[in-house]
């Protein structure tokens, strides 16, 4: 039993998953599988010495050690003069759609510039004062995560400016062997889908430059920025990002854990409804109901569609903000138990329908103030909205997308950077 105990614990030594002492007391530095594009700049800043830098970045711009980006850069002797933040913040404080202000930081007392809502013209003043751009934040591996569209527009802004843009890469932490789900028809586009890829892309931050930088904005007349990707060291396409040994930092308050992310490009989904997703509660993107539904009755009907990787449990929830605030609602939280077989967007569109299906006359699809679909612009298309409307079974409008899924692998192929798990 000591033996097995002690084999145990070289192990996880040997994994970094817990801190180590050295003889004389002093900590060890936290051993991961993964070093980050912003470690390997570290490793040699000479290329951004002598540069006044802009960082965009937030609260996920962290070094294994648990130190800000900008921090490690600063000590390094990199001139971070202005520091640029998505929607939720440099911070990550604001809620989703909320305005982040621009304030001097009070540690470094550099100008921290929200960036969300501004369009890419209207960065360029932005940039004036800076001689390259540097973005490095965490993604989650989905379609309307809209900070994959911040860099986009910013990489567009260098272009416009004649600044250098280097992207520091960063794990696709939900994997990036699957793709799934429908690919954004480009009548659709807003700021939770910009072009056209699939709701699961699959891509780190850093493919995704590239494919934007050489296919996308060309196609939409804008012009490339000087694009540099600084590419990750150890991982491979088929790692969650529990596998990398990397510290997770929420990337957005109602991003909180890995099993979110994992479960968002199908929940996310639940946003274009009268259904809560979650938001106000400890869990969101995993707690979904309403008021109306009987948490017992929608958790057995899910659970009988065998759907692969995924169970349900009742629940009961009053979420703090957002909707349904302060009200008892019942539905059901989400469980992935084996992540390789769970299909996110099958597990999204099958919620949607079972609760359509046993409250008719409760359910609604969620209108914005001009009468446009919520669920139209998360998805790309009215597609899904109007088969679900028909009646069409889930796994049959799976594979309406198909092709157009065959299509974007293809596309895709030209600007992945990292194999397979060698075996």
């Amino acid at each position: 039993m000591k033996r097995w105990l002690g084999m145990v614990l070289a192990l996880v030594l040997t994994f970094g998953l817990i801190g180590t002492h050295s003889a004389d007391g002093k900590e060890e530095m936290r051993k991961t599988k993964v070093t980050t594009g912003l470690e390997v700049l570290l490793e040699n800043p000479k290329p951004l010495k002598g540069k006044r830098v802009g960082f965009i970045t937030n609260p996920t711009g962290m070094t294994a050690q648990y130190e800000h980006a900008l921090d490690a850069m600063l000590a390094k002797g990199i001139q971070v003069t202005h520091v640029y933040g998505p929607e939720h913040g440099v911070r990550g404080t604001e809620q989703a759609g909320e305005i982040p202000g621009s304030f001097e930081d009070p540690r470094t007392g550099l100008p921290f510039v929200n960036l969300y809502g501004k369009q890419p013209h209207e960065m360029v003043s932005l940039f004036e004062e800076v001689d390259v751009l540097v973005f490095d934040i965490q993604d989650v591996g989905t379609r309307f995560y809209t900070y994959i569209y911040t860099m986009a527009y910013a990489m567009e802004a260098a272009a416009l400016a004649d600044k250098p843009f280097i992207v520091l890469d960063r794990p696709n932490p939900i994997g990036g062997v699957k793709v799934e789900g429908p690919v954004l028809d480009p009548e659709y586009r807003s700021f939770v889908g910009l072009f056209p890829i699939p709701q699961r892309h699959g891509m780190t931050v850093g493919e995704l430059a590239r494919l934007f930088n050489e296919t996308f904005l060309p196609e939409k007349g804008a012009p490339s920025a000087d694009l540099q990707v600084i590419r990750m060291k150890g991982w491979k396409r088929n790692h969650l990002y529990e596998d990398t040994g990397l510290p997770w930092v929420l990337p957005s308050p109602n991003m909180p854990t890995l099993e979110t992310a994992l479960v968002y490009p199908g929940t996310g989904m639940i946003e274009g409804t009268n259904l809560s997703e979650g938001r106000g509660t400890t869990r969101p993107f995993e707690l979904l109901g309403a008021p109306y539904i009987r948490g017992w009755e929608l958790a057995e009907a899910l659970n009988r569609k065998k759907l692969p990787g995924v169970s349900f449990r009742e629940a009961y929830f009053n979420p703090t903000f957002s909707k349904h605030q302060g009200k008892n609602v019942g539905g059901v939280q989400v469980y992935v138990e084996n992540p390789n077989r769970f299909d996110p967007i099958l597990t999204g569109m099958t919620i949607i329908q079972e609760t359509k299906r046993l409250y008719p006359d409760e359910f609604e699809w969620r209108q914005d103030a001009d009468s446009t679909y919520w669920i139209d612009k998360l998805t790309g298309s009215d597609r899904i909205r109007t088969e679900i409307d028909r009646g069409t079974p889930a796994r049959e409008i799976m594979g309406m997308w198909e092709e157009e899924l065959r299509q974007f692998k293809k596309l895709r192929g030209r600007y992945l950077m990292y194999p397979p798990r060698r075996r």
